[in-house]
């Protein structure tokens, strides 16, 4: 099966299309340098024992090993089924959680490794919208309180100019200044939603961690955040850490587009080549089950991809590639060597043996000369592994699937 190439508005239903289309989807900027880089972020939750004395006994890998950078000004990305360890990566990212390892670098500063007092400048800095716009917002407090504690927790402000920057941000947010004294429950959810990202924006930010900001919205009210969104990035040079299910809303705000499961980013590229030509079976499968307008306008419908079994375990999760035991492409190999994130093109990493775009996956594993192993995991006595970069970004050098090669980067790919 071949996959044509699609437009953002080929993943949206009518009424998203309808209230985004004022809105082109967003660009990152040009030769932004990366505000954040995540390298080999880990967080375990311990599992402990019933009884009197409690043991560990065991531990939730719930982020394992995830790199990715964020760049300035721009968006990223990251998807993935529930349990995943989406919400969990962003909430590590804004120090919520504390890292098992691994690094966080904002601008010159490694923030895994920083103190709670040493947190406390940075939190002008990153920021987070949570993903209930219900909860995350205390019913006891006014709106004037909740937008404005920061203001005087970092003691931004004089006491008596609070209010008006209050105001004024209920106002950049589409809400009614004069409303700053009413309580949560009395607005709706798309409204308590601006309020949340009011209270975000208050400390002006350099990163916000945007966690399903519009999943428990009604369509049309997420089209209108989603705008409210791109409009605030492009006035105040925001960049996203961008957590959702809804791959159309993605692909509309997110150039590029990280793809998670089980703890692990399996796949990461620009939207363009990930939506069109995804290279991991998972990545396959999940936007396969994304209703496609334009196949369903001339008649048919895209092949629907079908993963058998249920989602391992992240206490015990599969030896080698985690996606193995749903895998219609898994063999020997995957059992036994963990696949590397492998640069496959320009701005595209995939971590697959049998990396390759629908109907064109190899018979043989693509990472069995690089790894120094034979086509079933087995060391190849002599063998030298290649060095494989699994760092955070993307380099000017990278391995073609097809032709088994390394290629370079023109001068045009790397701008």
């Amino acid at each position: 099966m071949t996959q044509a190439d699609h437009t953002p508005e080929d993943f949206m239903t009518a009424e998203q299309a309808r209230v985004l289309a004022p809105h082109a989807p967003s660009v990152n900027p040009t030769g932004a340098k990366p505000i954040l880089q995540v390298e080999n972020l880990r967080k375990y939750f311990p599992v402990k024992s019933s009884g009197l004395i409690r043991r560990t006994i065991g531990q939730v890998q719930a982020v394992d090993g995830v790199s990715f950078e964020v760049p300035a000004g721009g968006s990223l990305g990251l998807v993935g089924e529930s349990g995943c360890g989406k919400s969990t990566t962003g909430r590590l990212i804004t120090r919520l959680y504390e890292p098992t390892g691994g690094a966080i670098r904002f601008g010159d500063q490694d923030i895994a490794q920083t103190s709670a007092r040493g947190l406390k400048p940075l939190r002008r800095e990153i920021q987070m919208i949570f993903q209930d716009p219900y909860t995350s917002l205390n019913p006891r407090h006014t709106v004037g309180s909740i937008v404005g504690a920061p203001l005087q927790i970092h003691d931004i402000v004089p006491k008596d100019k609070v209010l008006p920057r209050v105001q004024e941000l209920l106002e950049i947010v589409g809400l009614n200044p004069e409303h700053y004294n009413r309580y949560p429950h009395e607005f709706s959810g798309g409204q308590r939603q601006r309020i949340g990202i009011a209270r975000a924006l208050t400390l002006q930010p350099k990163l916000l961690v945007a966690d399903e900001p519009v999943s428990a919205l009604d369509v049309s009210i997420q089209a209108q955040v989603i705008n409210l969104l791109q409009d605030l990035q492009k006035e105040f040079g925001i960049a996203f850490l961008f957590i959702a299910h809804d791959l159309a809303i993605v692909r509309h705000f997110c150039p590029e587009v990280a793809v998670m499961y089980l703890g692990k980013i399996v796949e990461i590229a620009d939207r363009e080549t990930l939506y069109n030509r995804p290279h991991h079976p998972y990545t396959q499968a999940l936007l396969s089950a994304v209703p496609d307008v334009k196949q369903a306008a001339i008649g048919g419908r895209r092949e629907r991809i079908r993963l058998t079994g249920d989602v391992p375990s992240p206490i015990n999760p599969p030896s080698g590639c985690r996606f193995r035991t749903r895998c219609p492409l898994a063999q020997e190999i995957c059992a036994k060597v963990e696949p590397p994130m492998l640069q496959v093109g320009p701005r595209h990493k995939v971590a697959c043996h049998f990396a390759g775009e629908i109907g064109k996956h190899p018979e043989q594993p693509v990472t069995a000369k690089l790894l120094g192993v034979d086509d079933y995991g087995t060391a190849e006595p002599g063998a030298t592994p290649s060095e494989i970069e699994q760092g955070p970004g993307f380099t000017d050098t990278w391995f073609d699937v097809n032709t088994r090669t390394v290629r370079h980067a023109t001068p045009d790919q790397r701008s």
